[in-house]
């Protein structure tokens, strides 16, 4: 989908590790929460209360999850985070993403 309708956007970005990861939080009628974001270049390491499904729009990076080996990741794919766990971004050039967390 290239773009939500009906939603609201809450006004105060989401700032990581100095600036270098930004989004925003989409939330829809049902309930359900999405965020719409960008990374730059760099490692990072985050960690997830609820699963997660990673949709890359644009850019490029490696991923590692839990249990796995690094993983290159385009744009146009996605991954997904179990809850409850950490992982780790090497992140190649901006990365321009959409976060969808499943309850």
């Amino acid at each position: 989908m290239a773009q939500f309708e009906n939603v609201t956007v809450v006004k105060a970005a989401n700032i990581y590790f100095d600036g270098k990861v930004t989004s925003r939080t989409v939330l829809f009628a049902d309930g359900t929460k999405k965020t719409l974001g960008v990374m730059l270049p760099g490692d990072y390491e985050f960690g997830t209360a609820e699963k997660e499904i990673m949709e890359i729009l644009a850019g490029d990076m490696d991923v590692c999850l839990p249990g796995e080996s690094w993983k290159n990741i385009q744009s146009g794919q996605s991954f997904e985070v179990p809850a409850n766990a950490k992982f780790q971004l090497k992140v190649k050039t901006p990365v321009d993403y959409c976060c969808s967390y499943i309850k």
